[in-house]
């Protein structure tokens, strides 16, 4: 789950991180509203959406008035911006956040993130901050710094200290590194994310530098929401796609995809393997969806009206592999499917695993023209085939 830049200040905010003064606005009017109780004399307008590269596509602009900051606002909330990260479509800005534009004399990048190869929380840091990270590490990899952190003793200060000083920050400037760092990594931990981004984190002040976190990014563990109900409360549904939304709520994992087979599978490792014998074989999958292991004919009912509300579906593949599952269950849901959903593209089914018989014999009893295959391999190829006609 991720949350808008503004939460991700606010929550670095309680736990002592330096954030500039900001609020956030859904109007114009509030904007202008929030700028004068916020006071300074320049601003920035931020656009509010879960995407990265808002500045190059004009969603950052900072002004120098009172009506500049309402006609910024005015501009950019109920317009689409399209980034690197939204696709072409772009997304929809509801809110701007408005904060005290800052003295800027230098800019770093930071970020927290779990190393799947260490199991464990690692800093990666550089001294070219307020550009995207996978630039300066396919530039200049040397910039970039790496250090992992031991859970069972925590962020030490000297590890703070050896990546400061590695990305150039020193003297009065040192004190302030560690205690931010080691605040960003108490919240992490605490709040179960999977990620906190800082970009750019800066030094600024016109007397005594200090730094500033000027732009967050968080993302969370989805399945650790269920203890972190103050996290839950930021999500904005209306920045996630409608059917992932729905989804999820039927215990389902569904990702949209730009392809238009769509895929119905069981275990996560199934579905990817899914979607690569879809690609070899020169299709184009739809989305990534894993039913899970209790697959009841309720829930494939669901995957599959929710995989047919994509219109770019021109048939459904259906890979199981059943442990916990049961291919009769599974093929009573598609048959439920099928008379309920009025279902019209063709399915390519693959059972295997537990009761495979008698869910094979399910489908060949049922009157319904399913397309029955073999193997991953088999189901794959006729899937694209169907699709191309």
């Amino acid at each position: 789950m991720n949350i808008h830049e503004y939460q991700a200040k606010e929550l670095l905010k309680s736990y002592g991180v330096p954030v500039p003064v900001g609020g956030v606005a859904y109007s114009d009017q509030q904007a202008a509203q929030v700028a004068e109780e916020i006071g300074g004399n320049k601003w920035v307008v931020k656009a509010q959406i879960h995407a990265g590269g808002r500045g190059k596509a004009g969603g950052v602009k900072v002004v120098d008035s009172i009506a500049e900051v309402q006609k910024t606002a005015d501009a950019m909330i109920g317009t689409h911006l399209v980034t690197h990260q939204t696709g072409p479509e772009g997304s929809i800005v509801q809110r701007v956040w408005i904060e005290q534009a800052s003295d800027i004399k230098k800019e770093f990048y930071l970020g927290f993130v779990i190393d799947r190869g260490s199991q464990r929380i690692t800093i990666i840091a550089s001294s070219e901050g307020g550009m995207e990270i996978e630039e300066v590490a396919k530039a200049t990899p040397e910039k970039i710094v790496k250090e992992v952190i031991d859970p069972a003793i925590g962020l030490l200060d000297f590890q703070c200290r050896k990546v400061a000083t590695a990305i150039g920050l020193k003297g009065k400037l040192m004190p302030q590194a560690v205690k931010l760092m080691k605040s960003i990594y108490r919240c992490m931990r605490d709040k179960d994310a999977l990620q906190a981004e800082i970009n750019p984190l800066a030094i600024v002040g016109n007397g005594d530098d200090k730094l500033m976190v000027l732009d967050a990014k968080f993302s969370f563990d989805d399945n650790a929401l269920y203890r972190q109900k103050a996290v839950t409360e930021m999500r904005d549904l209306a920045e996630e796609d409608p059917k992932e939304v729905e989804a999820s709520g039927h215990g389902l994992n569904y990702i949209a995809l730009d392809g238009n087979i769509g895929c119905i599978v069981n275990g996560a490792g199934l579905a990817m393997a899914s979607l690569d014998a879809i690609t070899l074989h020169g299709g184009r999958p739809a989305n990534f969806l894993d039913v899970g292991g209790g697959a009841s004919p309720e829930k494939v009912t669901n995957a599959c009206r929710i995989v047919l509300e994509d219109p770019n579906v021109k048939c459904i593949l259906v890979n199981i592999f059943a442990g916990i599952n049961r291919c009769d269950w599974i093929a009573k849901g598609l048959i439920q499917a099928c008379n309920s959903l009025q279902i019209k593209v063709p399915l390519i089914v693959r059972l295997a695993g537990t009761n495979v018989e008698e869910g094979r014999k399910i489908l060949a009893e049922s009157g319904l023209s399913f397309i029955t295959a073999e193997n991953l391999d088999d189901a794959a190829a006729k899937a694209v085939k169907t699709v191309r006609g």
